[in-house]
């Protein structure tokens, strides 16, 4: 070591800025009496002397720079130290500089004498202390001025001792043996253990200042509390991978499905008009039929037929497979609409909506007395009160999904406008001029005479045609009259053949077309889409007559002679029956 005279190195210790540079040859006198630990003066006179002199000063700075930590971390708390003020240190070590031999003083509150100046070579007085070796022994006599010793005190802490004369820590007691070795990995980390990096370096530190300044110690963190964190991210890492397995089976997984044909549960599922596969897939699935509507949907496009779903009621399963969901919908076990045929009139659908929705019977034909004005009729059909029944025409035939729970007035409603919208898509307001009728509404009564007289589809041309024929005034056959039993039976509310024409001629109602010329009304059915086409293009081959020799099929002539000669072949083959 060559630190200012410690070892064998070649430096001189009296070059030491901080002992001054008195030098070997100069012989430094003392200009004062210096007053410190001793009860006198000691001069040294030798070598040796003056190298336990400057050893001397070598602990009073130290322990003063140690002193001055010691309050600058107990921030004043402890008041028998004082507060030492590093300038006024550094000014009394100036003083030492400034003269050979300068008079330091103790002060009562923390401030040391420290031996700036130089060492004359020659003898001068040491002031003696109680321990050449303990710079406190003498403590005691810079408190003369009344002060507390807090140094004295049972409990007091230990004063601060320069860092060459600190003893080691105590060493810490062995922990019990018992027998047991958790292995090289399996001990306990730190952090579980309640300890942690910000710990250990307080304790390394400023942690065992600090505990002697009076300032709480840091508050480690328990066992529960790790427990809570490590649940904490174990919920956190939890929720992430379950998301992120759902986001994974959302975008690129299958379908969840279920299996097999359904468990026996019967559930009604009614499918609106125009529902395409996501729609019924909804329907379905609200209804507890499948288990996503992406696997319906996929079996759909799947199916072949998949696409002719229809609308209307199904009568289904509970928890069916998409696939056996598909399948079940185009067999017509599955279905359970309100049917409604071609030609039907109103009695017979009031009837069957009154079934079906499980109302008292007479209820919908109510409804359709007192509020039809609300269920969607066109303008051209209202203001007509010579009809029997203003919705009679207009209950278009079709498959509707009615069922119970359902009101009267809603089933209603959909058929007037399905209906309605039929008939603005044939065109029958735009063709009712070149029809040589006034307007739609007798477009549509004319359909449904065809519907009511007419046998099977190929006939419902020729008979448009009998009924435009017959309507002309002067026409040479029947000057205007139709003649359709269809009509008296329908003021009758019956299905009639034997009719005699007696009978007919003689009931006076605007129904009766053997009584009253020209059309009645309004329509006496509900006609179809092959019977309101025949009514828009009929044919132009001069048919006056029709009869239906075998209730299939009808024959048409031209006179009422070769219509004279088909009753008597019809009269002689029911007598042979």
């Amino acid at each position: 070591m060559t630190e200012y005279g410690r070892g064998d190195g070649s430096d001189r210790w009296q070059d030491d800025p901080y002992l001054g540079d008195g030098g070997w040859n100069a012989q430094q006198a003392q200009h004062g009496d210096q007053q410190g630990y001793g009860d006198g003066q000691q001069q040294y006179a030798d070598p040796q002397q003056q190298y336990d002199q400057q050893r001397y000063a070598e602990q009073q700075y130290y322990a003063q720079q140690a002193q001055q930590q010691y309050n600058e971390w107990n921030d004043g708390q402890q008041t028998g130290y004082g507060r030492q003020q590093y300038p006024q240190q550094y000014a009394d070590q100036q003083q030492g500089y400034g003269q050979p031999q300068g008079q330091g003083q103790q002060q009562g509150h923390g401030q040391q004498q420290s031996y700036e100046g130089g060492w004359a070579t020659g003898g001068h007085q040491q002031v003696p202390y109680g321990h050449p070796q303990d710079p406190y022994a003498q403590q005691q006599a810079a408190y003369e001025g009344g002060q507390q010793d807090y140094y004295g005190t049972q409990d007091a802490y230990p004063p601060p001792e320069p860092p060459t004369r600190r003893a080691p820590g105590r060493e810490p007691e062995p922990e019990p043996d018992t027998g047991w070795d958790p292995g090289p990995d399996q001990g306990e980390h730190a952090f579980f253990a309640g300890g942690g990096d910000d710990d250990d370096d307080d304790r390394d530190g400023r942690g065992e200042r600090s505990g002697r300044g009076g300032k709480k110690p840091k508050k480690r963190r328990g066992g529960p509390a790790c427990l809570v964190l490590t649940l904490i991210f174990a919920g956190v890492a939890g929720g992430v991978v379950y998301f992120g397995y759902q986001f994974y089976q959302d975008r690129f997984g299958p379908a969840p499905d279920y299996a097999g044909d359904g468990n026996g549960q019967q559930v009604t599922v009614v499918i609106p008009k125009g529902a395409g596969g996501y729609v019924i897939g909804q329907k379905l699935k609200a209804a507890g039929v499948i288990q996503s509507v992406d696997a319906f949907v996929s079996a759909q496009n799947d199916n072949a037929d998949g696409k002719s779903i229809q609308d209307g009621v199904y009568t289904m399963q509970k928890q069916m497979s998409a696939a056996s969901a598909v399948e079940l919908m185009l067999s017509p076990k599955s279905r359970s609409n309100l049917i409604i045929a071609e030609g039907s009139r109103n009695v017979a659908v009031y009837a069957l909506i009154d079934k079906r929705l499980g109302v008292a019977d007479g209820t919908t034909a109510k409804v359709a007395k007192t509020q039809y004005k609300k269920l969607g009729l066109p303008d051209w059909a209202l203001d007509r009160p010579s009809v029997k029944d203003p919705l009679e025409g207009f209950l278009y035939p079709s498959s509707y999904a009615a069922s119970k729970g359902q009101k009267p007035a809603t089933v209603l409603k959909e058929m007037v406008e399905r209906a309605t919208e039929k008939y603005e898509e044939m065109g029958l307001e735009k063709k009712a001029a070149g029809l040589g009728l006034d307007n739609p509404w007798e477009v549509l009564t004319v359909a449904s005479l065809v519907q009511a007289e007419g046998t099977s589809h190929d006939d419902f041309r020729k008979m448009a045609e009998v009924v435009y024929n017959r309507l002309k005034p002067g026409n040479p056959e029947t000057y205007g009259s139709l003649e359709f039993d269809s009509t008296y039976n329908y003021i009758k509310n019956q299905s009639k053949i034997d009719l005699s024409i007696a009978e007919l001629r003689r009931y006076d109602n605007p129904y009766n077309t053997y009584f009253v010329k020209g059309l009645p009304p309004g329509p006496i059915d509900n006609p179809g889409e092959d019977a309101l086409k025949g009514a828009l293009n009929p044919t132009k081959d001069g048919w006056y007559y029709f009869i239906s020799l075998d209730g299939k099929t009808s024959k048409f002539t031209k006179t009422l002679k070769d219509h004279e000669k088909l009753v008597e072949q019809f009269n002689a083959s029911r007598k042979k029956s």
